[in-house]
């Protein structure tokens, strides 16, 4: 059965299989980074308020894991930024009561200078927030925030987070090639690293479709070498290799596959036309994408998908 909010299990490579949870309607965000791969952000916001009914995320959570073999984690992320929903505290408690599986939160970190928002997810299991510049003039360029989130607010939000947070934090850095993935950007954007004290670094890069062509990916041997800068708690989760080969995920691969035999289809059509959630949607065609099974271009405005 669909769910509402629910989406997955999906194969992730830091987390296992993930049981997504989507707590903003699509492209909420405070920022509008250039590497986004759901597209252009239609609402650049630093409100906070309960954009979808809390009974209703945890209901549908409920349902959703009597449908499925137990996931290695619940992840609130989605379709924009989560810690945007005024009741993200209710919901991970919500979700404790309903299971002992572990809660992440997948954020861009852009807000935990507000005191409500940071101490809204002390009670998840993992925090995942992100840095991707060392300053602010590389800020504004790769995650285009709200107006009203400065470099060193958002920084001193992230360090705030450490202080109160006993749990694990894995930061994640994205690196553009010839932007941020250059050893003078990389150092200051260690800097802070330094200051925040995550408990692992996560490097990652444009391995999936960004929303601006000008994104390039970072070679896998380039991101060696500066995973050598961060130290000993740096990895790279770049999926250079694909994790969708297990069996559990095929079968939806080649549902995608096979309805874009029939015409070619945007992320929404293959949505709808599958009933399944958009960001599951996105991680099968990259999948198929990488694998030269499909290609894709642009038709008035719309990327479409299809079989070579």
């Amino acid at each position: 059965m669909k769910t509402k909010y629910t989406y997955g299990p999906v194969p992730s490579r830091r987390l296992g299989r993930s049981l997504g949870v989507d707590l903003i309607p699509f492209k909420i965000c405070s920022y509008d980074c250039i590497y986004c791969q759901l597209g252009r952000t239609t609402n650049k916001t630093i409100k906070l308020k309960e954009y979808f009914p809390i009974d209703e995320i945890l209901r549908d959570v409920k349902q959703r894991l009597t449908e499925i073999s137990r996931p290695d984690y619940i992840t609130l992320a989605g379709s924009g930024e989560p810690t945007l929903h005024s009741g993200i505290d209710e919901i991970i408690r919500g979700i404790k009561k309903i299971t002992d599986i572990p809660v992440a939160v997948l954020t861009n970190g852009s807000l935990f200078w507000m005191d409500k928002v940071r101490e809204s997810v002390l009670g998840a299991d993992l925090i995942i927030p992100s840095l991707d510049a060392g300053d602010e003039k590389t800020f504004r360029h790769v995650n285009r925030p709200h107006r009203d989130i400065s470099f060193e607010k958002m920084v001193d939000g992230l360090c705030s987070l450490r202080k109160s947070y006993s749990g694990q934090i894995w930061l994640e850095v994205f690196l553009v090639d010839g932007v941020t993935a250059i050893e003078g950007e990389v150092l200051k954007i260690k800097t802070h690293v330094d200051r925040i004290l995550p408990d692992h670094v996560q490097l990652n890069t444009a391995v999936r479709t960004p929303v601006e062509s000008f994104v390039d990916r970072v070679t896998e041997e380039k991101m060696e070498e500066i995973a050598g800068i961060f130290g000993s708690s740096c990895e790279i989760i770049a999926d250079y290799s694909g994790v969708h080969n297990l069996d559990e995920f095929t079968a939806s691969r080649e549902d995608v596959l096979e309805l874009l035999k029939r015409r070619p289809c945007s992320i929404e059509d293959i949505s709808a036309g599958l009933n399944i959630h958009r960001n599951e949607t996105i991680k099968y065609v990259e999948e198929l994408l990488d694998k030269n099974l499909i290609g894709m271009e642009r038709r008035d405005d719309r990327l479409l998908y299809f079989t070579r």
